[in-house]
């Protein structure tokens, strides 16, 4: 446990009874310290995630995946020793060994937070729906042109910012435009920023609970409003 004593795994979750258990389990087993956000869910979300050995948080209302990831934030900053916080998706999508990797490039000194790209010939993508693709090309677009970031991918949950970035952002957004919001506080706060390969899984189960292009456009929308405001 020491080794790693000085990261927290992130997970916010909502209705994610089905799948969180084996997330935490699966993270536990290699010794990171996990919270999750149980984000109004009336499921048994909460339940499975304590007994797998999350730390749980619990929101008693639904509020959003970007409320959830900054009620971790918080809580990030409370908790003794964390010097690196990882956000990770609740739904099984996502590779455990990816957080060491993600992690790697801090640790080094190298960068104050790391972004996870499906985009990559080392992490190549696996069933992902055309329609996700192209919703995700047009994000990607929008993000490179308004951040100047070096982007190849977006609104991927797999991502590692050390605590004193954390403790600089200033977001507002509560629902799924959080991930751009992350992205443009990287770029307005000029921090040292690399992508890492990952590999993502998609099932059934995980597509069922993703976005969709309406969800897109959603995300787009609720962005302007924010920079018009």
């Amino acid at each position: 446990m020491s080794e790693h004593a000085d990261v927290l795994v992130a997970i916010a979750a909502y209705r994610e009874g089905a799948a969180v258990g084996d997330v935490v389990t699966g993270l536990r087993q290699r010794s990171w310290r996990v919270l999750v956000v149980d984000d109004g869910s009336d499921d048994n979300t909460a339940v499975r995630a304590a007994a797998a050995g999350a730390i749980v948080v619990r929101h008693p209302i639904n509020l959003g995946q970007g409320a959830a990831l900054r009620t971790a934030f918080r809580a990030a900053q409370e908790l003794p020793g964390v010097r690196i916080v990882v956000t990770f998706d609740a739904d099984g999508q996502h590779a455990h060994d990816a957080v060491e990797a993600l992690v790697a490039p801090i640790r080094r000194g190298e960068a104050d937070v790391t972004l996870g790209t499906r985009f990559s010939d080392q992490a190549p993508v696996t069933a992902m729906p055309w329609v996700r693709r192209l919703a995700l090309r047009c994000v990607v677009a929008m993000m490179r042109r308004t951040t100047g970031l070096p982007l190849t991918d977006a609104h991927n949950g797999l991502r590692a910012i050390s605590i004193d970035a954390v403790q600089r952002f200033r977001l507002v957004q509560d629902r799924m435009a959080h991930a751009s919001e992350i992205t443009r506080e990287i770029a307005r706060l000029r921090l040292r920023m690399v992508e890492v390969p990952v590999h993502i899984t998609y099932t059934d189960y995980s597509l069922s609970k993703g976005q969709r292009l309406l969800d897109g456009v959603s995300i787009l929308w609720d962005l302007f409003m924010s920079r018009a405001r």
